[in-house]
């Protein structure tokens, strides 16, 4: 046996409308969740729907927002940090050791050049931890959310893929005028304000 107790505010029916004595009384008869729920289905019946014709409208995405990752090549030591970082170990680098000639007769010098560089689209949860630890700024997000394949073995991107997406990446926003330069910037400008005192 239910306890007689206040009545029970339900969703579209608050205190002061006129349904509200109604439906908290409704609510407590046997059936009385099903009406209510049937009352919730008319009251959304009546109102004007609003649908977005998705492929020939595109929509309006916010600033910034998440699509795809992209890779600027040029920018990565191939240090692997971000295959490190991933938490669902969707990025697959392979390099090897380039040796370089050094000029004026000093010691050859070695760098890591890159040969794959892959991210596994069907196993990536768009977290960006990749892109936020890049220490070199080679990973960008690109706002395109197009990219869906019939195949899941496409949803892996070579790097030669991942470069069509950086063509995509918007410029960054401005900075706050009013607010204080990088410390990068302001160092810079008072190594040069000591040099030029000297």
């Amino acid at each position: 046996m239910r306890r007689a107790g206040p009545p029970v505010p339900t969703p579209g029916a608050h205190r002061g409308t006129p349904g509200y004595a109604i439906m908290s009384t409704v609510g407590r008869l046997p059936g009385g969740g099903l009406a209510k729920g049937l009352a919730v289905t008319l009251r959304t019946m009546t109102r004007r729907t609003i649908t977005r014709q998705y492929p020939e409208v595109q929509p309006d995405l916010p600033p910034r927002s998440r699509g795809v990752i992209a890779l600027f090549e040029e920018n990565c030591t191939v240090c692997m940090l971000c295959a490190r970082e991933c938490p669902d170990w969707c990025i697959y680098i392979d390099s090897h050791k380039e040796t370089l000639p050094a000029e004026g007769g000093g010691r050859a010098r070695s760098r890591n050049v890159l040969d794959r560089f892959a991210i596994d689209f069907s196993l990536c949860m768009y977290c960006g931890i990749c892109v936020e630890v890049c220490p070199f700024d080679a990973l960008f997000w690109s706002p395109e959310f197009e990219y869906a394949e019939y195949d899941i073995a496409e949803l892996t991107h070579e790097k030669e893929r991942l470069r069509e997406w950086m063509w995509t990446v918007p410029p960054p926003q401005a900075h706050d005028p009013s607010g204080e330069p990088p410390k990068e910037i302001a160092a810079a400008e008072k190594a040069a304000a000591r040099g030029r005192k000297t």
